[in-house]
């Protein structure tokens, strides 16, 4: 299965996260296509059959300025090839920000019903103000979407 991760990061940590799922993925025997700063061509070109997305949380509660593009792109074209694809996402945030807390990942998950992206498990929601080492703390969560994709 081709798993295809996006990203958005404002400081570094969010493809941090993307890499280390990456290689996890990778080492479970799919097919993983990442690149932080890819356009709808490019993902569509990979030929995703499964999307991951992981995104920080920005401002008050929005995505950040490197994923906008294909955000915004993904909006305006809702591109018939990812309908029904299994998908999941991973959002970053800081719950002091309250209500905002991790507004990005909520966003992608938005978006990814209304391109009827199938969520295969729940949003994994990582807490800047409680984790030092969101990378590891994501793999337990990793774990148990490797082992839905490999049932789906």
């Amino acid at each position: 299965m081709k798993v295809v991760i996006l990203s958005g990061s404002v400081y570094g940590t969010s493809e941090e996260v993307a890499r280390h799922a990456k290689t996890l993925l990778d080492a479970a025997g799919f097919d993983t296509w990442y690149n932080p700063r890819a356009s709808l061509d490019e993902l569509l070109a990979s030929a995703p059959q499964a999307l991951l997305a992981v995104t920080s949380t920005t401002g008050m509660g929005e995505l950040p300025d490197n994923l906008l593009p294909l955000y915004a792109e993904l909006r305006d074209r809702l591109p018939a090839q990812l309908r029904g694809l299994p998908g999941a996402v991973i959002g970053l945030g800081d719950a002091s920000y309250g209500d905002t807390f991790c507004g990005g990942g909520e966003q992608i998950r938005e978006l990814f019903a209304e391109l009827g992206v199938n969520e295969v498990q729940g949003m994994l929601r990582l807490d800047a103000s409680e984790s030092v080492t969101p990378e590891s703390d994501a793999e337990p969560w990793l774990a148990e979407l490797i082992t839905r994709l490999q049932a789906a």
